[in-house]
């Protein structure tokens, strides 16, 4: 047994004047240039989000959009918001580690979008073996992501303003069940006529919550559908068809972007492979465990995440 605890994998060694043997391949170690690269990118995109949406014009100058009085600002977006997405994909990384699974520290996706990022993700780079390292994978992320981001909230809602409905144009908002109930709990529930101004770090863990949401969908193989499947086995492909043509309804009725959402998980496909192990079933905390993270994307789940004030 290897005594620093790697992954290796066998591979069969071939000689023409010799029986085959099997010898011992380590893995190739990480790219690790690649991966502070996409970090250091995304970093940046997301604070000229920040910037941008601080007042900055999107068309101005990088000079003026690196100022330091201007990049201040953009970090009081972009630290809350790559804290929460690291803390979500490293929470997948090292509960791999803890079983065994060879996986990929996290690619971020740096965008040109009023956010500055696509997100991040992991790959895993061998099979999960039976279904509690399978759940304990797929629900770490999330719990890790939900976690940091409810703190980012908190302090966001203390730093909003509630002003006056002036009927400006602009983007606004949805609300999920926990924001509401931290809107309410801290005496940031605006009244009738008034909106509130949601600060940037408020925005940074609205969009964690949403990102924890997203990826909690039990379908496929996003965390959600580890989940599932998990706690479900087989049974759950059915109800991840269901819920495709639910999130097919939303798009028509509440938010076009579920459209475009549902068009990525079908062609990502909407049923989960079999655990290689399957007749290790999960033992009661972590049913519990899968339990609360499906109440958990309840209470982050939002019909409506954006629209638009014309």
């Amino acid at each position: 047994m290897p005594s620093d605890h790697s992954t290796y994998e066998f591979v069969q060694v071939n000689d023409s004047n010799a029986v085959p043997e099997f010898g011992i391949r380590k893995p190739p170690s990480p790219n690790y240039m690649l991966h502070a690269g996409l970090f250091i990118l995304t970093f940046l995109s997301t604070t000229v989000a920040g910037v941008t949406m601080s007042g900055i014009p999107a068309g101005s100058s990088l000079l003026s959009l690196f100022a330091p009085q201007n990049f201040v600002k953009g970090l009081l977006f972009s630290v809350p918001l790559m804290l929460i997405l690291l803390t979500h994909e490293m929470g997948h990384y090292f509960m791999s580690l803890y079983h065994r699974v060879r996986a990929t520290l996290p690619y971020f996706i740096p965008a040109p979008t009023i956010i500055g990022t696509f997100g991040a993700f992991i790959k895993m780079k061998s099979p999960i073996y039976n279904k509690r390292a399978l759940l304990d994978i797929g629900a770490a992320g999330p719990l890790a992501g939900f976690v940091v981001s409810i703190p980012a909230v908190i302090l966001g809602l203390h730093l909003s303003e509630i002003v006056p409905a002036t009927g400006r144009h602009g983007l606004q908002l949805g609300s999920s069940i926990i924001v509401e109930i931290l809107a309410f709990f801290f005496a940031k529930t605006p009244p009738a006529g008034f909106d509130i101004l949601i600060h940037p770090i408020g925005f940074a863990g609205w969009i964690g919550l949403f990102v924890t949401s997203l990826n909690l969908i039990p379908i496929g193989q996003l965390d959600g559908g580890h989940v599932a499947y998990a706690l479900f086995d087989e049974k759950c492909t059915r109800v991840s068809r269901l819920i495709l043509l639910a999130l097919v309804g939303m798009g028509i009725v509440f938010w076009s972007g579920w459209l475009f959402w549902a068009l990525i998980i079908y062609f990502l496909g909407t049923t989960h492979p079999p655990a290689i192990h399957p007749y290790i079933e999960l033992d009661k905390p972590r049913k519990i465990l899968a339990i609360s993270v499906l109440i958990i994307f309840i209470l982050t789940f939002i019909p409506t995440p954006f629209s638009l004030n014309m």
